[in-house]
């Protein structure tokens, strides 16, 4: 009989000081298109099928299963999918910190791929989902640390630092209103709309918006609106007054002139642009071959 003990040192390292926030899974299909956003939080995404690319700072990187993308806090960012294999992915939600790695130091976004540790990030993800979806007792503890697990797995497959992120730095009132029309661009929407939905003075959310992103709310929700119309009239041969729409715009006629604010150019004629420039790819792509 062989009896082998394995002492068990005091950890150098405290809990992370993080919160799980939401857990989210996402398929995309053909009706269902994202816009561009931000989070006051750090957001990780696991590809867990399908192909695509992941948008941000005018930037287009191919992503595919078990690729890994962090997106730290207020980073602009969107995902676009192949429509003849749709992505999947599970998205999680972290406050408390942001990562940073030595590779490319001030990187907002940092892609890795979890193939050769695929069965392991699985398994925690999957039971992270599991328990948000069953929410049995003691979930909350539960899921707390299985994150902690996860992150402490992806610290070592790559040397990250883990910064901290202070939620005093970031108006919690401006941050829903964000969110806010992110989920409701389409509907229609005015400043008395957002007040009441984050119960907020419309002055008060006027002024704080304005200081903190920017522009007005009603701009901001403008330009998400012009944001998800590039998107169509890229993709889509649906008709300028349909995506106008689509987009949450009152007619038409609004819709050209604040695009025209916007883009310096007109729908029909953004359009036209980008269909000669996929025109030219292609025929270069051919020539190429050719060769």
């Amino acid at each position: 009989m062989s009896n082998e003990i394995y002492e068990v040192r005091p950890a150098h390292r405290e809990h992370l000081p993080v919160k799980l926030l939401y857990v989210t899974k996402a398929r995309y299909d053909k009706d269902w298109h994202s816009t561009n956003h931000t989070h006051h939080f750090t957001e990780i995404l696991f590809i867990i099928k399908g192909k695509g690319t992941f948008v941000f700072f005018n930037e287009e990187v191919p992503v595919a299963e078990n690729d890994l993308i962090i997106i730290n806090p207020n980073s602009e960012h969107t995902e676009k999918s192949c429509a003849n294999d749709p992505l999947e992915y599970i998205a999680l939600g972290i406050q408390g910190l942001a990562f940073s790695s030595p590779d490319s130091p001030g990187s907002q976004v940092t892609f890795l791929n979890f193939k050769q540790e695929e069965k392991v990030y699985r398994f925690y993800i999957q039971q992270l989902v599991e328990e948000v979806e069953n929410q049995k007792e003691d979930y909350e503890l539960v899921i707390q640390n299985l994150l902690e697990v996860l992150l402490l797995k992806m610290m070592r497959r790559k040397a990250f630092n883990l910064e901290k992120t202070s939620s005093e730095k970031i108006s919690k009132d401006v941050a829903f209103i964000k969110n806010y029309i992110k989920q409701h661009f389409r509907e229609d929407i005015n400043l008395d709309t957002l007040a009441e939905a984050g119960h907020i003075n419309k002055y008060y959310l006027s002024h704080s918006f304005k200081k903190s992103v920017g522009v007005s709310p009603i701009e901001y929700l403008i330009q998400t609106r012009i944001r998800e119309s590039k998107i169509l009239l890229e993709t889509t041969n649906y008709p300028i007054s349909d995506i106008a729409a689509i987009t949450g715009f009152s007619s038409q006629s609004f819709f050209a002139q604040s695009f025209k604010r916007v883009a310096n150019v007109t729908p029909s004629q953004y359009r036209n642009a980008k269909n000669t420039k996929k025109k030219g790819q292609k025929k270069q792509s051919k020539t190429r071959k050719k060769n």
